[in-house]
């Protein structure tokens, strides 16, 4: 495995690994799922070529940030996040990748980052996740008993099956995954547009998926929607297919940062 993502940061750093490569003519930031931290992206540096830049983003209370409080409410968790990815912008393009909760902070972000005026990201791939059809939790899920939360993440396949028994693995994980489910259902769609293209990814059987055409409601939120791009497999079929994902995305960055360039 590469050693880009293996570097970790002190509490507080948002990014890992904390600077982007010395190589990259372009950054990609990645956003990950509920309960989850950058470690879900640790194969993806030998997968990405050299002149992309991956960073992976931690949120407070997991991985080595567990010692933080973890956000429990949407507004602050964004103003939080906003202010950590445009402190760390510079004059090279960018895109977003998010999977699931990833995606939907992406999304709003670049929302924010567009409100603003200030230079938005050349692209953004959305994962596991669409701004209708999907489904939104409910703040009385994010406090289901212990045992009915870790029976729901064993159907989704949201962790490495040892987690399930293991108390003190739980014990990082449940906490993280509450916080980020009480965010997600303060989540409101407000029919938001964004200037930057749009690439979508899903898994064939998501469980989470509520409507069939739940993807098709990225066309309208985008001058330039390039399409879903279906996997076999369920929520996480991303695990499964990240070298057709990273590929197919990666096709599209090169095209649109350098037309930024040009």
């Amino acid at each position: 495995m590469s050693d880009q993502f293996a570097a970790t940061s002190g509490a507080g750093q948002w990014l890992h690994p904390v600077e982007p490569s010395p190589d990259a003519a372009i950054r990609l930031f990645l956003f990950p799922h509920a309960g989850s931290g950058a470690i879900i992206y640790r194969e993806w540096a030998d997968l990405l070529p050299r002149d992309v830049g991956a960073q992976a983003v931690t949120l407070p209370g997991r991985h080595n940030r567990r010692e933080e409080a973890s956000h429990e409410d949407w507004e602050p968790l964004m103003d939080a996040l906003h202010e950590a990815i445009t402190a760390e912008l510079d004059d090279r393009p960018y895109a977003f990748f998010g999977h699931c909760m990833g995606a939907q902070l992406a999304y709003q972000l670049t929302e924010r980052i567009e409100a603003g005026g200030e230079r938005g990201p050349v692209l953004l791939g959305m994962s596991g996740w669409a701004p209708q059809g999907f489904f939104i939790p409910t703040e009385e899920q994010s406090r289901m008993p212990e045992s009915e939360m870790v029976e729901w993440i064993k159907k989704l396949g949201s962790f490495p099956a040892e987690i399930y028994d293991n108390p003190q693995m739980l014990a990082l994980v449940v906490p993280a995954l509450r916080a980020d489910l009480a965010v997600c259902a303060q989540y409101v769609d407000d029919g938001a547009r964004v200037n930057c293209p749009i690439a979508s990814y899903g898994g064939r059987s998501d469980p989470l998926m509520e409507r069939p055409d739940a993807m098709d409601s990225w066309r309208d939120r985008s001058p330039q929607y390039l399409g879903n791009s279906e996997f076999p497999g369920g929520h996480f079929y991303i695990d499964t297919h990240a070298l057709a994902v990273t590929t197919d995305f990666v096709r599209h960055l090169y095209r649109f940062a350098a037309l930024v360039g040009s």
